[in-house]
This record gives C-alpha cells, structure tokens and sequence, in this order.
C-alpha cells in the first residue's frame, strides 16, 4: 500500500495515492467527491460523450484501498453521485460490488450538494458526522476549529527536475483538512485559488496524490518562491 504518515489535530493519518485517508487509530477510511455518473449525466444534459467506464474504475481503486486497509468504518464525504437519478441508472450494475464492500462495516454517505437526498443502497446518510472530535462535512465550515471535508477538489502545482508536475492534493493547516477528489472524472481547484485560499491558513500543507507522494510542508514557502 503505497501512503504517506502525517499528523492532523494530534492524531496520526496515512494518505493514500488514490486519494483516500485512513486514520489507523479509529480504524476509519475516508473518501470523497466519488461522483459516481459523472459521464452518464454529462451525456444526459447533452454534453461531450466521456467513455463510461468512471464508476467501475471508481469502484476498482475503492475496492483496492479498502482490501488494503479492512476499515471498521468508511464514510463518503459527500457528492459521491453526480446527481441523484444516477444513483438507480448508473449503479444498477455495480450495486452487487457497492455491497460486497460495505458488508461487515458501517458505512457513512455523508450528504453532498450533488446528492443530497438518502441513498438506498444501504449504509447510513448523514449531513455530517463527529468522530473523536474531528468533524465529517462536505463542504468546510468557516466555525470549524475540527474537521475533514471535501467538495474544493483541491490540487497543487510543483516543480520537479524542470518539469511541472499538478495533482489533486490533500490539503490541510492545524484546524481543518480538505480530502482531493477520489472519482475518475473529476477536475481541481488549486490551492491558492479562492475560496480555498481564504479558508487555510498561511501555515497550510499539502500532500500530492500518485505513485509518488509528494508532502509540502507550507504552502505559502511554495507561493513566494514563485512556482
């Protein structure tokens, strides 16, 4: 299993290369921004054709984090469904391996601004959820001095032996953490643009997703040395 150790609010995490979070002490993996369907309701409104493969190569990295991982607890942060007449037409297919991973774990569908509404493929849907002090929302709470979200699809841009590499990023400072986007087609806010920029403090970190993880320590070091 390919991540990477940090510290967040005193407690220790491991990031993933797919862009997962598992927190070993609660025995808890984190995901966010699945949006399941994306291709599917693109095409619907009469967008660009994408190929339809996203939910099942979704579903193969979640899979593959959950193996490695055998969380007691997994929570979905929110939005992991484009929108919710998805959720029948698009899973219809993969509801068998959606249950084969949840069975024997509780599952947490956090409420997104995408899918807002119950999800009934089992688990529970919940606004939001407070485990160990640390708070479970889809979007950031300004009031928040203690909690993991997600909806920015936050990445980072760094340069690597002449080359630029950018990649969704787990993004984080001393009160909040801001998980990347774990579905296949989704795009990326970078870290310095609002409203992101404005919720982190200058003492933010960063950690890129991939093969290589890649910690910055403080952002705001990367920002004045003009990369």
């Amino acid at each position: 299993m390919n991540k990477l150790d940090f510290d967040f609010r005193g407690r220790r995490f491991q990031a993933l290369a797919s862009g997962a979070l598992y927190w070993p002490d609660a025995d808890v993996l984190v995901v966010s921004d699945l949006h399941f369907g994306k291709s599917e309701r693109i095409a619907r409104r009469g967008g660009p054709l994408l190929p339809p493969y996203e939910v099942r190569e979704t579903l193969s990295r979640l899979d593959q984090d959950v193996s490695d991982t055998n969380p007691t607890t997994v929570i979905c942060l929110g939005d992991s469904f484009d929108d919710m007449s998805v959720v029948e037409s698009v899973i219809e297919d993969e509801a068998a391996w959606l249950t084969r991973l949840m069975a024997g774990r509780e599952w947490i569908w956090i409420e997104g601004n995408h899918d807002p509404g119950p999800i009934g493929l089992g688990g529970s849907h919940r606004r939001e959820v407070n485990i160990k002090g640390i708070d479970f929302r889809h979007i950031a709470d300004e009031s928040s001095v203690s909690e993991i979200s997600g909806h920015y699809h936050p990445k980072t841009k760094i340069s690597v032996k002449s080359a630029t590499l950018s990649r969704p990023c787990f993004l984080f400072d001393d009160e909040r953490m801001i998980l990347p986007a774990y579905g296949t087609y989704t795009g990326g806010l970078n870290w310095d643009a609002a409203p992101l920029k404005s919720l982190m403090k200058p003492t933010a970190a960063a950690i890129l997703t991939g093969k290589k993880l890649f910690h910055i320590p403080s952002l705001a070091k990367l920002s004045n040395s003009g990369r």
